[in-house]
This record gives structure tokens, sequence and C-alpha cells, in this order.
């Protein structure tokens, strides 16, 4: 068996506006591996999530898709949207950010959490209810007997995240993925939720982080991705990204961080509806020449890989 899980093989994304289209994902490329924990950082509006919803394939219905997703070898980017309806929740799991938004407030959260048994693994509903209440005391939801029955306006906000994590694991996928599970939360909740995910990955899932928090990524990664305007621009191994980030934006995104001194980045992030020729960094980079109004080639280097002039 392959040790890899998830193969994204250029994945590229397109949805159209009144104002013209929007290039949330260009080219996108990358692997992660059975077992592994696997980040993409990057500011907010960077084409992140909708990389997420590319792979889920729970893009808007405008949505102009392009590319191949495989997981486990298999091509769910081909798949028919029945077909992908067995996989989503089974093989591939998505945990919302905001689980007040993302659970049905008129349902108890124990039938919620028990549905991705229900529907992949043929579970009987009382089978399924003492495994519902047997994964909320796995992440001290008490008394789960109690808990089952109660409606999500009954949780706080961290337990109902803890409900959350329970329902995207409930029908054991191999991989789930993770959009802005710190957003908006203070650094206690953010601790808490490292934990969680950190217990359930020990269990032998592979995480998809999105996150724009590089505290959380570098205490939950084996491996980063950047993402800068729609496109990767560098993927290494967690410990030789921040020790020696290559690409000049990682450079800006790590020294922008409290414990570097929390320089901004010069200029502002630039539309995704007309993105600058060439490198798209080039605006902002302190290292550009005139090659680098030319689109940039990927350069290997290892284990890890750069989208930068410098390197080429």
């Amino acid at each position: 068996m392959s040790d890899v899980l998830l193969k994204v093989s250029g994945v590229s994304v397109s949805i159209p506006t009144g104002q013209g289209a929007v290039h949330a994902v260009d080219d996108a490329a990358f692997s992660i591996n059975r077992n592994e924990v696997f980040s993409l950082i990057g500011e907010s509006g960077s084409g992140k999530s909708i990389l997420g919803q590319a792979i889920m394939r729970l893009l808007p219905p405008n949505a102009v898709f392009s590319g191949k997703v495989e997981l486990g070898g298999k091509e769910i980017s081909a798949l028919s949207e029945k077909e992908m309806q067995k996989v989503r929740g089974k093989a591939v799991a998505a945990i919302a950010q905001n689980p007040y938004i993302a659970m049905n407030p008129g349902i108890r959260v124990g039938t919620q959490v028990a549905e991705p048994m229900l529907a992949h693994l043929g579970m009987s509903k009382e089978d399924a209810k003492t495994r519902t209440c047997r994964a909320l005391k796995y992440f001290d939801i008490l008394p789960p007997e109690v808990r089952e029955r109660e409606y999500p306006f009954q949780y706080s906000g961290g337990m109902l995240q803890r409900a959350m994590v329970a329902m995207g694991t409930a029908a054991e996928p191999e991989l789930i993925i993770a959009d802005e599970p710190t957003k908006g939360v203070d650094v206690l909740k953010r601790r808490n939720i490292a934990a969680i995910f950190q217990k359930v990955a020990s269990e032998g899932c592979a995480f998809l982080l999105i996150t724009h928090d590089v505290g959380f990524a570098r205490a939950m990664s084996d491996r980063i991705a950047v993402n800068y305007c729609g496109q990767i621009i560098e993927i290494a191994g967690k410990d030789a990204f921040f020790k020696e980030p290559l690409h000049p934006y990682s450079k800006a995104l790590l020294d922008a961080v409290p414990e570097r001194g929390m320089h901004p980045i010069p200029g502002s992030s630039p539309s995704m509806i007309e993105a600058p020729e060439g490198c798209r960094f080039h605006p902002r980079c302190p290292y550009k020449t005139d090659r680098c109004l030319k689109n940039p080639p990927v350069v290997e280097m290892g284990k890890r890989c750069v989208r930068c002039w410098i390197y080429a």
C-alpha cells in the first residue's frame, strides 16, 4: 500500500463574479501521506478554504474546476455527486470553523454525531447511539447519556467544537480537513483544540489543516505549505520551514508573528481577479528583479520545494 493518501495535481478553481473571475486556486499540487498532519497556511482571503472545498467537491455551483484529486489512489474529482456522497464522511470528513453554523440547531447533538455511522457504517440506531455516547465520553462531553440528548444551544462553545470533532471522526475517516479551527477563539480554547486534534491524529488519522494561525500550525504539523494569492509557493517539513523559510513571503509571514517582533508585511494582498504578472508577491518583495515579472518555476530542493526565481 502506498504511503500517499491524498494527491492533488494541477488543481485550479475560478469563480465568476460581476467584477470578473476570481482565480482562487492556481495550479495547486501536493500530497499528504497516511497519518500525516499537513498544514496550509497564509493570510485570510488567499484561497486556502476554496482549495479545501475543491478537495471535498463542495464548491459553489458556478465555480470552474480543473485538475485531479486522488484519495487512496482513486480519482475522487471524477466521481459523480452520488458517488462522492459515499466518500464524504467515510473516507474524508470536514470540520467546519464555526460549529454554531455547521450544526443544525433543531436536531439533538447525539443524532447529528450518529448520522455518519448510520450512513456509512450500516449500524443499527441502537449501536450508533452506544458508539455516540462512547465518542462523546472520549472527547470529554460528560455525562454522555445526558449530553447526547441535548441541542447545540445547550453546549458551550468549546464543548460544541469537541462535538464537531466527534461527528467528523464518527465513521473513522482516513483524512480530516479542518478549516480555520482556531479562528476567533482565545488562547485557552486554541490549546484545547490542539489537544483534541493531537488525540485524533494519534489514532492514525491524517489531517489537512487550513489556517492563518502560524503558531497552531507549528504545534500540530508534520509538513507546512504556504499559500499566497491562490498559489502554493513553498512546501517543507515543519522543522526545516521554521528554521529556514525559503520564499520571501514565507520569511515575511513568520516575521509578522508576535514571537518574531510582529513586523508587518509591506503593501497589501493583491486582488485575485487581477493578480500581478509573474511572481504574485513581487510588488511587495524586497528581493525582486526583472525576471520576477515572469512566472517562477517550482524548484525542488531535497524534501522541500519553492516557487521563486531566487532558487531557479
